[in-house]
């Protein structure tokens, strides 16, 4: 199923909330807690991860992975943990409303 523009945004925040990740570890948290339902493409991340760093939202810096290979891992900031809380009750309203009229009788 394709994301609602923005959500994937909030998705990385939330991955990134439980600790530094770098894009193959967001990727893979994203589709693990989704079942597979949201497979991200390699792009859309990247291009989420710079403009989350450009807004100041994460921070980005170099490490290395456990397979020895040099990757770039981000950390949300406080600014990003506080846009991540609002993000999360804005999709959950939405999401609720749209349940709402999907479920509708007539």
């Amino acid at each position: 199923m394709a994301l609602l523009k923005g959500t994937l945004d909030a998705l990385v925040l939330k991955a990134l909330s439980f600790g530094p990740m770098h894009g193959f570890e967001i990727v893979r948290w994203i589709e693990q807690g989704s079942g597979g339902e949201f497979p991200i493409e390699g792009a859309a991340l990247l291009q989420a991860l710079h403009r989350l760093e450009e807004r100041r939202l994460v921070t980005g810096s170099w490490g290395t992975t456990e397979n020895n290979r040099k990757a770039r891992y981000y950390t949300v900031t406080p600014a990003g943990r506080a846009h991540l809380r609002a993000e999360t009750a804005a999709l959950k309203s939405s999401v609720a409303a749209l349940k709402t009229i999907l479920d509708a009788a007539r």
